[in-house]
């Protein structure tokens, strides 16, 4: 018998109910096909650096780097090795892409009704015109097919980005990358908008592997030699200046806990010669990260950068995985967040300071309508990031709308963002946000609660003007 087509539903994720369905599908019309606006994620800037650039072949695109599908292959006892994940010590690993895809075919009904199904199908269906369900028969002609439109030009990192309708992506730098594929896209005179954005954790956890080695390329960087606090100091200012200067409009800022806490100069210097001596105890990081984030507040005032705070999750969870495979193996795992007391003495200080944005992440849920939604709606300063990570999906949508809209209102939460790696993805990402937001606004409508010129205003908002606002780029 042969396998059905696979297609996409016109009307997927909407409400069963007639009337709601009918409504949302009429706002979603009107901000399908608007440009994408992705102002915070990992995609690796070199892929556009050069035009000539390309994917590889389909396991390394849609299998090796992503954490979502090997972790869940790794939760049914596949071990990550023969999913082809590098080891840090070289060992061995499987080197048959064909082999990997296999093995990821027939374990594809693991993915069924979750987000990343959700977005593998649109990947597969929608960007390579997949007609053939993925399972074990169906393995390696689905291969083969991608594998031959990778290799044409219309399927080029540069050549997707225009395709796919991409106003704006940014990436996630270090405090101390020297940036050369950003520079590298400047030079080559593509059009393509490609930001990066300041990410100082591995400079400012003093506990961080490697930490004094980052101090190190940190200061080398910015020209200064660290050899105090202020000097440290010194040299992540100009550092958030070479960023904004090759047009990062954000910074990111990675936490377990949201702690803040303002140290006096004496205090904080100690802190910060005990960590270069390798001398810092778990309390001085405590007390040193919870400084940090009132310093890269100060910092946001002045430059102008926007804030993003994501904490929560407890990295590296299993620690043999960490030691073979190293970081982001899908084995972070979020905490119980408190943030009303933690961000206390940043918001007492910089909370309606008009030229602070800050955007706030969570991994704790039950924050959204008990912490975060009052926060936001009272602070100048705060915007509400989307639903992250563990929560990008179409229940934690509709918990986000649910929980937050009503107490912080809208236009205190900052659009979407695909937080993601996995460039052929975003697509996928924001069309579920898109088709989400219109059925929540299509259930108010539906009520008499709004009328559907607002219906259709906030929709578009939704999908892209608020990004464009909570990270300041249209300025």
């Amino acid at each position: 018998m042969q396998t059905p087509d696979w297609q996409l539903d016109d009307n997927r994720f909407f409400d069963p109910d007639h009337t709601q369905r009918s409504l949302a599908a009429e706002i979603y019309a009107g901000i399908a096909h608007l440009p994408i606006v992705s102002p915070h994620g990992h995609v690796d800037p070199r892929l556009f650096a050069d035009e000539n650039a390309s994917f590889g072949n389909p396991t390394e695109l849609l299998i090796i780097p992503d954490h979502y599908v090997f972790r869940m292959l790794h939760s049914q006892g596949i071990p990550l090795e023969a999913l082809g994940v590098p080891r840090r010590d070289g060992g061995a690993v499987e080197n048959d892409p064909r082999k990997i895809w296999q093995l990821f075919a027939q374990n594809f009904y693991l993915f069924r009704g979750t987000p990343s199904g959700i977005w593998l199908q649109h990947e597969l269906v929608s960007v390579f015109g997949i007609r053939q369900k993925m399972d074990a028969r169906s393995a390696q002609a689905i291969y083969d097919e991608i594998a031959a439109r990778l290799a044409q030009p219309e399927f080029k990192p540069r050549a997707l980005y225009e395709h796919f309708g991409i106003e704006v992506l940014c990436t996630t730098d270090a405090a101390s990358d020297p940036l050369l594929a950003h520079q590298a896209i400047r030079r080559s005179g593509w059009q393509g908008n490609i930001r990066p954005t300041f990410r100082p954790d591995t400079v400012v956890d003093l506990l961080a592997p490697g930490w004094a080695e980052h101090i190190q390329a940190l200061g080398a960087q910015a020209g200064v030699e660290i050899v105090s606090y202020r000097s440290y100091i010194q040299a992540l200012e100009q550092r958030r200046m070479f960023f904004k200067s090759m047009g990062a409009t954000a910074t990111d800022h990675a936490a377990l806990a949201p702690y803040t806490e303002a140290l006096s100069p004496g205090q904080v210097e100690t802190i910060f010669q005990r960590a270069l001596k390798n001398q810092a105890s778990p309390q001085d990081v405590r007390q040193f990260n919870g400084h940090m984030q009132l310093e890269m507040a100060r910092m946001s005032t002045e430059d102008g950068l926007v804030m993003q705070l994501h904490p929560g999750s407890l990295r590296n969870h299993n620690l043999e995985v960490f030691a073979r495979f190293g970081p982001d193996k899908g084995f972070d795992i979020p905490t119980a967040t408190e943030f009303t007391r933690n961000l206390q003495p940043l918001l007492q200080a910089y909370g309606r300071h008009p030229r602070l944005a800050l955007i706030l992440f969570t991994l704790d849920e039950t924050t959204y309508s008990r912490e975060l939604a009052p926060l936001a709606g009272v602070y100048p300063a705060l915007k509400l990031g989307p639903p992250w990570w563990f929560f990008d999906s179409l229940n934690g949508m509709h918990r986000y709308f649910e929980q937050v809209m009503e107490t912080a209102g809208l236009y205190n939460t900052a659009g979407f963002n695909d937080d993601t790696r996995a460039f052929a993805s975003i697509p996928a990402r924001h069309d579920v946000w898109r088709r989400l937001s219109a059925n929540w606004l299509a259930g108010l409508v539906a009520r008499h609660i709004l009328d559907m010129a607002e219906a259709h205003a906030m929709a578009a908002d939704m999908a892209c003007g608020l990004a464009r606002g909570a990270y300041r780029l249209d300025q």
